[in-house]
């Protein structure tokens, strides 16, 4: 199994700088590019532990204390979160509300709903969203419903934004610029550290590249539509998803539909993840001598914090590396 080593920590703060404000995070990627920012100066909170599923998850008390504490909340979005945007509504208050979605600079890419990706689904395409006021309510959530079950599912556009490294690069820079006008007196630290962070996160991404170069051919199948931003970025072949969305049943259609392509296409490997029931990944490599590993796009093995992003992309490049070999 390939262990992703976390780079060394490019970090500059002034020993006689003001104290930061509180500030807090959605997910653990996010968590980790803000603390990548802040550096030294102070520690960010994080509302959605990485071992769970941040598309329906009920905030504890503790973590509602910090978001209605909190001066500046960073979050993807309420496509991603619906439930942490109404909590964002109802606590958050004064709060500098920062929709990294809609940072200037941030690709997006359209949801797909099909088992098996191919002709029938939107072309790919990034289009950015550019010049977004930031907010502290969150926008209206446009949900569709798949395979005839109600629930949550992506919006137009698939909001798993985190895992295109570019955005990530855009958003320090953001992260970096909010900060700065919150707190005026930090602005060089919170600059250098973006800097720092850029430096990093572009080693980190031709490692990755060198990585999953000799797999560009190899075809996957994942247990849920997290990583097409990851497949653009990095040349990767995913063939379909068991699931459309986090809380969305796959149908038995859907899962027979899978078995077959996965026979048609060659799949090398499929992707089970740690937050949800794999007995659906048995389902579909029933009767196959398929690899099943577990690839995470929240990184719930890993420590929070500074670094974690850059380890978060050699912790999947790995994982799909290994997969593929095997």
């Amino acid at each position: 199994m390939h262990a992703a080593s976390r780079p060394p920590a490019l970090f500059v703060a002034s020993p006689l700088a003001a104290e930061p404000p509180a500030v807090v995070a959605d997910i653990a990627p996010v968590h980790g590019l803000v603390a990548d920012v802040i550096g030294e100066l102070g520690e960010p909170g994080l509302l959605v532990p990485p071992a769970t599923s941040p598309h329906g998850y009920a905030l504890k008390p503790s973590e509602a204390r910090a978001l209605q504490n909190a001066e500046v909340v960073f979050w993807v979005g309420e496509a991603l979160t619906p439930d942490l945007g109404r909590k964002i509504g109802s606590i958050a208050g004064d709060s500098r509300v920062v929709t990294l979605g809609e940072a200037p600079g941030t690709g997006h890419l359209p949801s797909r709903e099909a088992a098996v990706f191919g002709a029938q689904e939107a072309p790919h395409g990034h289009h950015d969203h550019e010049d977004h006021d930031d907010h502290g309510h969150a926008e209206e959530e446009h949900a569709h419903e798949e395979d005839a079950h109600a629930g949550h599912a992506h919006g137009p556009d698939d909001p798993h934004l985190w895992l295109s490294p570019d955005n990530a690069a855009a958003w320090l820079d953001h992260i970096a610029t909010v900060l700065a006008e919150t707190d005026p007196e930090n602005a060089e630290t919170y600059a250098a550290n973006a800097e720092a962070a850029r430096a990093t996160l572009e080693s980190t991404v031709a490692q990755a590249r060198e990585t999953l170069a000799p797999h560009h051919e190899d075809r996957y199948i994942v247990f849920h539509d997290a990583y097409q931003y990851l497949e653009a970025s990095f040349e990767l072949q995913v063939v379909g998803a068991i699931q459309v969305s986090a809380a969305t049943p796959p149908s038995p259609g859907r899962l027979a539909e899978l078995r077959e392509a996965a026979a048609e296409a060659g799949v090398t490997c499929i992707f089970a993840e740690p937050q949800f029931d794999p007995r659906l990944v048995a389902t579909v490599s029933q009767g196959t001598e398929l690899p099943v590993a577990e690839l995470d796009p929240l990184g719930a093995t890993l420590t929070t914090g500074a670094g974690f992003y850059p380890e978060l992309i050699s912790e999947l490049a790995g994982r799909i590396a290994d997969c593929a070999a095997d």
